[in-house]
């Protein structure tokens, strides 16, 4: 639980949409605010993919502070409800912080270059062409399957489990199980093969096969790199980022609420 006096300096970001530009004439006339990068924390009005966003920018610029979401969106799966500005600095008191740890990826691509990408959600690997994928998938080192004919496969986090990966039928992942969803999609061979569970201290490398004939690209979250050769997958724990909720509205809540979706 996080105090009021932890978060003394707070940035205020707003996607570009109608409704969050509103919000954010009324909260901008009721707080004072600091630019980000002397902040300690940041309130994120809009949706989801604006709140990703807000979390690359902080990876990228190497500096991280806890994030507070007011949705502003449609789904909101990582923020918080909007509600009247009067109380939001006792909100963010309440709140409750949810550490997340990205994924970071380093790829080989086809020419021999390398690319290095963090993701949040998931990493995918999808075909490009007509031509369906043929990935060969090691954990740890050991080939796990040396061949998955698909369009594609995605490895996902707890917090992106819900995402692309349960669209594509994966698990659902609670935040604190400490696992990783590996999520064929459409697999054609194995035909059977509905994906695997793994620990989250897993490396996992994906191999693609005849990339000339069946190139593939990975996309981390909305980064998307084209004709790739060969990924490999692990938890980054250096670069953890902090998501804060309402008390009774926390992601963890709503990942087990959404198993019983109907």
């Amino acid at each position: 639980m996080a105090s009021q006096q932890e978060f003394s300096r707070l940035a205020l970001l707003a996607s570009d949409t109608p409704r969050a530009q509103e919000a954010a004439v009324v909260l901008r006339d009721a707080y004072d605010w600091v630019p980000l990068h002397r902040a300690d924390s940041v309130v994120v009005l809009g949706g989801d993919g604006f709140m990703l966003q807000i979390l690359h920018r902080m990876l990228d610029s190497g500096r991280i502070v806890p994030a507070y979401g007011m949705n502003c969106g449609t789904v909101g799966f990582l923020m918080n409800r909007y509600r009247s500005p009067a109380k939001l600095l006792d909100r963010i008191a309440k709140a409750r912080a949810f550490g997340i740890a990205p994924l970071k990826m380093e790829a080989v691509l086809q020419d021999g270059s390398t690319v290095q990408a963090r993701a949040i959600n998931e990493v995918s690997l999808l075909r490009e062409t007509r031509q369906t994928a043929k990935i060969e998938i090691s954990v740890d080192g050991k080939v796990r399957l040396s061949e998955v004919v698909c369009d594609g496969v995605l490895l996902a986090t707890p917090a992106g489990s819900t995402a692309y990966n349960l669209s594509a039928n994966g698990p659902i992942l609670p935040l604190d199980s400490q696992l990783l969803a590996l999520t064929p999609i459409s697999a054609f061979r194995p035909r059977r093969w509905s994906g695997a569970i793994l620990p989250e201290r897993s490396t996992v490398t994906f191999r693609i096969k005849e990339p000339d004939k069946r190139p593939v690209s990975a996309v981390a979250d909305q980064h998307e790199f084209r004709d790739i050769a060969e990924v490999r997958l692990e938890i980054d724990r250096e670069h953890q980022l902090s998501l804060l909720f309402d008390p009774g509205h926390a992601l963890d809540e709503r990942i087990v609420a959404e198993q019983f979706v109907v």
